[in-house]
């Protein structure tokens, strides 16, 4: 058996979990620089916010229904998240942290054991006792049913106590004619509209779907899916694995058209993607450098552009990858246009202590020790204090982040005060 832990609007509920005030009150989050929503409250949800709102157009109907608007706080969303995971890795061995918010647990031999549904009632009440997140829990026999269970558990709280077992035949027929085809995990949009077309509505029609058919338009991985659907497991937890590549992308504060700004910041996302990479221990051997315009600004001319270059040897360093990627921008930058986007992203890695040496050029071998003395003051101060020279010493990185709520348990001077009288 599998379960699926899904915590209810992640963010929002973060917020909640230290101003109560802002309990049953619609709560919305928006993303960096306070560009559009990307989370919602069941009660922002109910007025008709729609998920990627952009902010100033919705600013007067947040005034008028009283809607709470806050910035991502993702360091206080990243450290709860870390709590919540803590806390579910007690209940099972195996755990696959499948997002921020979302975690499979595998049960192998529970059933035989425990009542699931009071394992799940217990696991919730600890859960949200312990960090103020409410979470929805499904069981299945399959990953793809327990995603099934979840949506139940969540769409009908007060039926299902918001865990749901699907552990017999009949559970999971209902479930499953209950779920639209949009709904099932791993259905995208463009085999949704395909599968629609041929009256293919929900995720019990899917399965009665030929293999051949599902097989020749969705490959192995739509036939892996109808298996699953079917409670056949074909998916178990995954390990935690390197990321295959890392990217750092910004959108502006304002539009800019200077380049000495724009290298200045590709340099900088470059030398940040290069301490991602020390830090699991990999090198790069590409790396993708983009620019783009303002989309929203239909009075400037559009323009955006992306180059890969494939790196002479592969590195990890700082200093060579903001380099390279300086060349790239150079080879994409027009003048004259208002740039509003730029980011980098390193590709095709190796492990850092196996790398194939060239004949006519390699890394600089005074790197590598200078890197580590450089990350290990900058973990020490805490910020990044040690910067290339073609970084602005004076400028560090802030989003547009004016409702930002307090970063409750990452910062000492922002806990929470209580003024005993």
């Amino acid at each position: 058996m599998f379960a699926l832990i899904d915590c209810n609007n992640f963010y929002a509920s973060c917020e909640r979990a230290f101003q109560p005030k802002l309990k049953k009150r619609p709560v919305v989050v928006l993303s960096n620089n306070d560009g559009c929503v990307i989370a919602r409250s069941n009660e922002a949800k109910a007025l008709g916010i729609p998920m990627g709102a952009p902010a100033f157009e919705y600013k007067d109907i947040f005034e008028r229904e009283n809607i709470f608007v806050c910035s991502s706080n993702y360091a206080l969303y990243g450290d709860m998240s870390n709590r919540v995971m803590t806390m579910l890795s007690e209940y099972s061995p195996e755990i696959e942290i499948y997002s921020i918010d979302e975690a499979f647990l595998k049960l192998t031999g529970f059933e035989d054991h425990f009542d699931l549904y009071e394992y799940g009632k217990d696991m919730r009440h600890k859960v949200t006792k312990g960090t103020g997140i409410p979470i929805s829990i499904g069981f299945a026999e399959t990953k793809a049913l327990a995603k099934v269970a979840n949506k139940i558990a969540k769409k009908f709280p007060d039926r299902t106590g918001s865990v749901h077992v699907i552990d017999n035949e009949e559970k999971r027929i209902k479930a499953l004619k209950w779920t639209k085809i949009g709904d099932v995990w791993g259905v995208g949009r463009q085999h949704c509209k395909r599968l629609e077309a041929i009256n293919v509505l929900t995720a019990y029609d899917f399965t009665q779907l030929k293999d051949e058919w599902i097989q020749r338009h969705m490959s192995i991985v739509g036939l892996r899916l109808k298996r699953e659907l079917e409670g056949i497991s074909c998916m178990d937890i995954e390990d935690v694995k390197d990321k295959q590549n890392i990217a750092t992308t910004r959108s502006f504060d304002s539009n800019y058209k200077e380049y000495g700004f724009i290298s200045e910041r590709v340099s900088t996302f470059a030398a940040t993607c290069a301490e991602k990479l020390r830090k699991q221990r990999s090198c790069c051997n590409a790396l993708m450098v983009f620019i783009h315009t303002n989309g929203h600004r239909k009075d400037l001319e559009q323009y955006s552009r992306n180059t890969v270059i494939k790196l002479p040897y592969p590195s990890n360093s700082s200093i060579e990858l903001s380099k390279f990627a300086v060349i790239a921008l150079k080879k994409i930058f027009k003048e004259g246009l208002y740039y509003k986007k730029a980011g980098v992203i390193v590709m095709d890695f190796t492990p850092e202590n196996v790398t194939q040496t060239s004949l006519f050029s390699n890394a600089n071998p005074k790197h590598p020790p200078l890197m580590k003395v450089m990350d290990s003051i900058n973990r020490g101060i805490g910020c990044t204090k040690l910067k290339l020279a073609s970084q602005d010493i004076k400028r560090t990185w802030k989003m547009r982040q004016e409702k930002l709520s307090p970063r409750y348990t990452t910062r000492i001077d922002e806990v929470i005060k209580v003024n005993a009288i």
